[in-house]
């Protein structure tokens, strides 16, 4: 018996599928955290980082807990919901332990970068000195940038609208973030955004470079060579040179 309404073949989806268990651990957190703030915003200063609490009272969780501060339900709503709509696929195709050190890299670099720019000299760098950034964009930033190099032709439909491929949506959205840092942010953490997308190129650059065990071979080349000049260590010579010393 044929259906009332014949078959197209085309079939619609929204969203990735199930959640992974990174990214379901990291959407509990983060509303949780959203629901205890609302009701408790002195909260908010606590654990929002401020690169003058830092570094002047040791404030040290708020390079973490910066990312679990959301200001309104729409930061907290769009940071949420594109973390479900990438991060789900970028886990699934990592695996969990990667995907966490990948997230956590790029939101301790967007925060260290908040901190770096407060050392710049006079009032730009009091600014980024005194202010509180709070959020999970430096983050879902990264994970953007990886979804664009893993997947650069994947549309994303902006507004809900308007199919943009994800490739170009990062340059946008990375265009409109420098503007805007340039311009003097207008009460968003730009400046975030854009450490966040350089800590996450920086992390996926570096494992295919394999820069840690660059760095290892550089130390033990240093360490060679000044064990050489402290024993007095000689290559080459003739067999039957006497004189030649190695030690």
């Amino acid at each position: 018996m044929r259906g009332r309404y014949p078959s197209t073949g085309l079939s619609y989806a929204f969203g990735p599928g199930p959640v992974t268990p990174a990214v379901k651990a990291l959407l509990i957190a983060n509303i949780a955290a959203f629901v205890v703030t609302f009701f408790q915003q002195q909260l908010l200063i606590t654990f929002g980082l401020q690169p003058k609490a830092v570094l002047e009272h040791g404030a040290i969780w708020q390079i973490v807990t910066y990312m679990f501060m959301h200001g309104n339900l729409s930061h907290v709503f769009f940071n949420m919901l594109t973390l479900w709509l990438i991060g789900t696929e970028l886990e699934r195709m990592w695996g969990t332990k990667y995907f966490s050190k990948f997230y956590a890299f790029c939101g301790l670099g967007a925060g260290l970068t908040q901190i770096l720019l407060g050392f710049i000299p006079g009032p730009i760098g009091a600014q980024f000195y005194n202010q509180s950034t709070i959020g999970a964009s430096g983050a879902i930033f990264g994970l953007l940038l990886a979804f664009a190099l893993y997947f650069p032709t994947r549309p994303f439909l902006v507004f809900f609208i308007f199919p943009v491929q994800a490739r170009y949506l990062v340059m946008i959205l990375g265009g409109i973030s420098l503007l805007f840092a340039l311009g003097g942010g207008g009460g968003v953490a730009h400046t975030a955004h854009l450490g966040g997308l350089a800590a996450g190129y920086l992390y996926l650059k570096g494992k295919r470079l394999n820069i840690l065990s660059e760095i290892q071979y550089r130390y033990l080349k240093w360490r060679i060579n000044r064990m050489r000049k402290k024993f007095d260590v000689y290559s080459g010579g003739r067999g039957d040179d006497v004189n030649r010393r190695v030690h």
